[in-house]
Formats: structure tokens, sequence, C-alpha cells
């Protein structure tokens, strides 16, 4: 909990599995004074109330849970999945496996003794008279009766507790037909309804695990302790909670990086994939910047701390996730409000299909009270209900693994209808920072003179662009000459000797200065700077050298992320920047956009995107920086490229790509369309089954055995169907190493 006038406080709830349980908390928990919000997850059987300590205890709560007819306790953070193999003991761990089983061979043995002493099980699984006429032995029916008695173990507690607080769940309804059927010599079917319901909960429990244990993986790649360097030199392996910003830790090959952090010494590869999905081994030299849970490939290195355990990469993603799963998507909002409906008008059409053929028609008694029972059984809507949130789970953890963390199954639902984006250049669409664009030798000099010259002069120099042409000599392997004497020229570039003679490197005002800049050359350099383009010129005493353009690159994946984005139904994307005319233009048509708005300050971000908003309807928006933080808010999905991101971009954003590869926007969209139709999916055919089903029962030919296999089977079917988004959509990295 934190102090304050409210606290949080989290609750593991038996029996919250359907949304009869949490409407029927909201009514008694939710009534009490001080209970100021509700948060439920499905999958974890998890409570989170926002709650005033003073006018309603931990005990108040708890009384109101029981009030509702389940039983609660404080939540363990240690035992996320709800049961702990320390404190929870064999029997909770698998006493529902055991009581399935004894079930499952009762039901054997008393249908072989049924075999043995009438010779026949067939008429067992009859309905109407047929069914009715011959006669069980003793021995049979007690060993019926011992199987419904193993099945149901788990189911009537849960059963009694929903009809203390007159609530009708699956149990009450399952032991309501089961009672029913039994009590009308229904042996076979009795407890043939409930092994198949115990082992539909027993295989639910482990697909729906599944999900779970897809996100609780997270945890266990971050290693639980960390190699840290002591002021004197040695190493001590401490647990990661004891290790503080600032301190020096060492890393091994082959080990796991503990803590978030910047390399100070050694150089290396690292396996980023566990944090960004990025499947190519990223090289690591002095600063740059490593994330817990990634794996050290190659060298030993040393890194500064920049994050505690806390509040590292990894742990926030685990907390967005964690919170992701508690907002609920449009469609399971629709789901749950459905069922509150659906459960009882079910059970009043099972009451008129045992009242209205009697009645009305004549009809036999025992056998449409035979067919409302089956009703009661395709009442319950849990198979809609849970498989909702397994796709949303399964689509949140798939995303995760894969780089692209989605803070609930609301955005993960609404990126696929988004018709509109708008781009940020720096960082987004650009690299953000400056790279060469174009080497233009001049006066005889080719472009390996020229940039060999350059890379000498600037190698003096810690300025970007002169970076930048360093990075360019490496890249195509020209060495950079020797320069000596060295002089900067404050604010227009330097100068220095080489080879005895003596060059200078600057701008285009340098070159002016110095007498070179001919009408010919003043309008090259003008033709460079009108497409956003900053001139480097490299001359001697007798003539300009050449010169070099430098500019922030447009990212290698961009037209294609563009071209890709057009073909899923995008219609319009556009870019929003704080630079000048010319720069926007010259990225916006190497990058294939639609539009532009350029000299944009942050607010004026802001109202770019609400116009195309009131324009378009959902609209969604992508940066990286601080300044891209509000429009990032103020759009129907935010999307943060978090890599190189700030913090309060990838805070405010309702998606994080934790690569900078914009490949990854094109895969959001489809991942995210993909959920959509898993989703619908599962709700059409978890519907069309139980519309099915109720014909036959209106009809007079369903039987108890075959409503709870549809029914279940449906759960099972949906569930696992649900869970193939585990797998994911395979990533395509982008094409070259940023």
């Amino acid at each position: 909990m934190s102090g304050g006038a409210v606290e949080w406080l989290e609750l593991k709830v038996e029996g919250l599995d359907c949304a009869e349980e949490v409407s029927a908390l909201r009514k008694a928990v939710g009534a009490l004074p001080g209970v100021k919000s509700l948060e439920f997850n499905l999958l974890k059987a998890k409570l989170t109330l926002l709650v005033d300590p003073a006018q309603a205890s931990e005990e108040d709560i708890l009384g109101a849970v029981r009030r509702a007819g389940l039983r609660a306790e404080p939540w363990n953070p240690l035992c996320p999945s709800g049961v702990c193999a320390a404190g929870g003991g064999m029997w909770k761990r698998s006493g529902r496996l055991v009581m399935c089983a004894v079930s499952g061979i009762l039901l054997l043995l008393a249908a072989i003794a049924h075999v043995a002493l009438h010779r026949h099980l067939f008429p067992a699984t009859l309905t109407g008279a047929a069914g009715r006429e011959h006669a069980l032995p003793l021995a049979v029916v007690v060993l019926y009766a011992a199987s419904i008695v193993a099945g149901i173990w788990f189911i009537l507690p849960r059963a009694g507790r929903a009809l203390r607080a007159l609530r009708a769940d699956m149990n009450l309804l399952m032991t309501v037909a089961v009672i029913g059927a039994a009590a009308i010599g229904e042996w076979f079917e009795a407890a043939t309804v409930t092994f198949l319901f115990s082992l539909a909960l027993l295989l639910e429990s482990w697909s729906v695990g599944r999900a779970r244990k897809a996100v609780e993986a997270l945890l266990e790649i971050a290693p639980e302790t960390a190699r840290m360097v002591e002021p004197d030199g040695r190493t001590a392996v401490v647990p990661v909670e004891q290790v503080v910003a600032g301190a020096i830790l060492q890393v091994h090959p082959g080990e796991r990086i503990p803590l978030d952090g910047r390399v100070i010494s050694g150089a290396t590869s690292v396996n980023q994939a566990p944090i960004t999905g990025e499947a190519a081994p990223v090289a690591k030299e002095a600063g740059s910047e490593v994330f817990a849970g990634t794996i050290n490939n190659e060298g030993t290195f040393e890194m500064r701390v920049t994050r505690e355990a806390s509040g590292t990469t990894l742990a926030r993603i685990i907390k967005l996730v964690e919170e992701a799963q508690a907002r609920r998507a449009p469609a399971q909002q629709w789901v749950d409000r459905f069922a509150l409906y659906y459960t009882p008008v079910m059970i009043g059409v099972a009451l008129l299909v045992f009242l209205l053929p009697p009645l009305a028609f004549g009809g036999i008694w025992l056998h449409w009270f035979y067919q409302a029972l089956v009703i009661l059984i395709i009442a319950c809507p849990c198979a809609l209900v849970i498989s909702t949130p397994v796709s949303i789970v399964a689509g949140l953890a798939s995303a995760a693994r894969a780089g692209v963390l989605i803070k609930g199954g609301v955005f993960l639902e609404t990126v696929g209808r988004l018709k509109v984006l708008a781009l940020d250049k720096t960082g987004t669409l650009t690299y953000g920072r400056p790279e060469v664009q174009q080497v233009v030798p001049l006066s005889d000099h080719t472009s390996e003179e020229l940039l060999a010259r350059a890379a000498g002069l600037e190698s003096f120099s810690h300025h970007p662009l002169a970076a930048a042409i360093r990075r360019r000599s490496e890249q195509e392997g020209v060495p950079a000459l020797a320069a000596e004497g060295f002089r900067a020229l404050e604010g227009r570039g330097g100068e220095a000797l080489i080879d005895g003679r003596g060059f200078w490197i600057g701008s285009h005002r340098l070159m002016e200065e110095k007498g070179a800049c001919t009408p010919a050359y003043h309008n090259l350099a003008r033709e460079l700077e009108a497409v956003g383009q900053s001139v480097v010129a490299v001359g001697n005493e007798q003539h300009v050298c050449g010169m070099i353009s430098v500019a922030d690159g447009l990212r290698a994946e961009a037209p294609e992320a563009i071209k890709e984005l057009r073909a899923l139904g995008v219609g319009r994307v556009v870019m929003l920047t704080g630079d000048h005319g010319g720069t926007a233009q010259a990225i916006a048509d190497a990058a294939g956009l639609d539009g532009f708005h350029a000299n944009l300050l942050p607010e004026d971000k802001v109202d770019a995107v609400c116009r195309l908003g009131k324009e378009h309807g959902a609209v969604g928006m992508v940066g990286d920086g601080v300044n891209d933080a509000p429009a990032l808010a103020a759009a129907t999905v935010g999307i943060a490229m978090g890599a190189a991101g700030s913090d309060v971009a990838i805070e405010t954003a309702d998606v994080a790509l934790l690569a900078d590869d914009l490949l990854r926007l094109p895969w959001l969209f489809r991942h995210s369309r993909r959920t959509l139709a898993i989703i619908r999916q599962n709700i059409w055919f978890a519907l069309a089954a139980k519309a099915l089903f109720l014909a036959l029962a209106v009809a007079g030919v369903a039987t108890l055995w075959m409503a709870i296999a549809a029914d279940m089977g449906v759960s099972l079917l949906v569930i696992f169907n649900s869970l193939r988004l585990l797998k994911g959509e395979k990533l395509r990295n982008a094409a070259v190493d940023t």
C-alpha cells in the first residue's frame, strides 16, 4: 500500500472468473463507504481497490466479499499466479486434478458394471421413456453417485456461495442440472456431465495459465544478482535490489545484464531480443545504453547503473503489462454487458421450456423438465466471457516479447482501426543524429581524397557534424589523413596542416571569408541548404576541394514502413516537425508521406493532432521526444519510439516501440487486426454454438451430456484459438543497423 488519505488494496478472490462474480463484487464491495474504485483481473482472480482505510477497513472489505458469495485474502506479490508451491500444499495445487481423475475412473467403472450387469449401456444414454424404463442395479447407482461426488467436489462450494448470494453462475446452474438429472434417474447423464465439466474446468485452468505465464515469464529474464565493482577494484556478487544508481557493475560474456545502465569500458555485442525484439546482436561500446535482462554475447565490460531494480525498462514493461490487463478492451466490455442480461434471459427460457409444452400442449413433464436442465447448462456465458480476456492478454504478452509494449486492451483494439497516422521527424522518421548525405568533390579531387582530408581535419572536433564525417569515412573504409597544428575557428570551423600544406574545413560562411566562394559554389551550397542539409566545405589556399552535406538522415526502413501502412488501410500518413519547410519537404518526399506540417512548437503539434482527429476520426501519433509528449497524449493512440525516446514520451504514450525500427509500426497494425479477428471468431462461434443447442433443446432432442460437451468444448476451442496469439507474427528488423 502507499500512504495518504486513500490506499491501494490488492486481494486474491477465489472463484473470480466470470462477469457474474464481477457484478456481485461491484454491488457488495463498491457500495462500501470509502471504496473509491475497483479494478478486476479475471485471469489472476485479482481485485484491486482504491480505498480510504478510515472509512472501510480490510476486514470490512473481506466481509463484503463474503456477502457476495466469494472468499478473498490479501494478494501475495511473491505468488502472482495465486497458488504458491511453498504455501499452497499438494492438495491446493493438484486437488482438482486428483478429483477429476477419480470422477473419470469411477464413471468408467460404473459404465463397465452397467454393461456387465445390464448387458447394454446404450439405453442409459437415451432420453425419454426408452432411457428411463430400465432399472439400474444398486451397485451401478453407487458408482455413478460416487463419480458425481468426486466431480462436483470443487464445484459444490462455489455453487453454494452463488446460491447464498442469489447469483446464477455456471457452478450453480451445473449443480442444479446434475441434481435434477439424478432425481429423474438419469445417473449416467448426471455422472457424465459432472466429469466432463470437471475436466473442462481443469483444461481451461491450464490453458488460461499459459496466457498468464507468458506475462510472468518476463520476470524470469532479470538476474537476481549483480557483480558490483568495489572502490578498491574488487568485485562482489550482491542482490540487484541492493544496487543503487551510479554503481559500477561488471558483466561477463554469456551473462544477462542485471540492470539498466551505460557502458563505461569494454566493448561487446548484446542480444536485446528479450526487451526490444531485435533479432540481430547490437554492438555496444563506451557510452552505449544497455538494458536489464538482455544478454552479453562476447566481451567483458563495465557499466554504470542508471536505474535501480524497480525502475528498469524491464520492470516498467512488467508493471505496464500487468496494468494493461485491467484496461478492458471494447469487445470485452461488450461481452461483459451482454453476459449480465443473457443469463437471466436464458433461465427464463428454461422455465418456459419446462412449463409451456406440458401446460399448453399436454407434453410429458419429465421430458420437458430434462430439456430445461439442458438449457440451464447452455445458459452460462463463461465460455464467451473468458475467451476475450485470454485473447487480449495473449496479444499483449506476444507484443511485449516482440518489443512492442501496449498499455491496455483498448489500445490493442483501437490501433487496428486507425486510418490516420501522424509522425514526428527527428528520432522517429529520422535517426535523430546527423549523417553525411552527399560528398561533392571539386577542383579535380576525388570523393576519397575529399573524405580523407575532411576526416583528418575533423579528428580534433567533438561537434556532431564532425562525428558524422568520421563515421562516413569509417563506413567507406577511407582512412583519415594525419593533421597537425589544428586551430579552431570559433563558430565557423578549423584549420590544420596535412602533409605540410594548410587546409581548412568549415561552414558556408567560412568559405566566403576565405574568398573561395565563387557564384557557382554559392549556388551549390544554397541548393543543399534549401533541402535542409548543412554544408561543410573543405579547401586550401588555392581552391575549394569540395563540399560535404550533412543532415539528420531518413531511417532506411521508413519508406517500406509507410508503404506497408498504406497497404493495411491507413489512408493518410503525415509528418509533424519543428524544422523548417525545406527539410520537412525533403524528408516527406523521401519517405513517401501524404503531407507535413513544419515549424511547429509542442502546442502546435497538439493542435495539428486535434485537427486531424476532427477531420478523420481516430488518429495515431508517433514520437520520441519530450516535446512530443503533449501530442502523444492528445492522440487517440500515442505511440512512442522507446529505445532512444525520452521517459516522458514512453510514459505518456499508449504504445511503446522498444526498438528504433519503424517496421514495428505495420507489425503493430497487423497484430492488432489479428487480435480483433480472433476475438470476433470467438464471440460468434460461442454464440452460434449456444443458439444451435438452444434450438435442439427447444425441439426436445438435446441431451445433458451433449450440452456440456458442446458448451465446454466451445470454451476450450475459443481459449486455444486465443492462445494462437502467443506465437505472434515473425518480426522483420530494419534493413540496416542503426
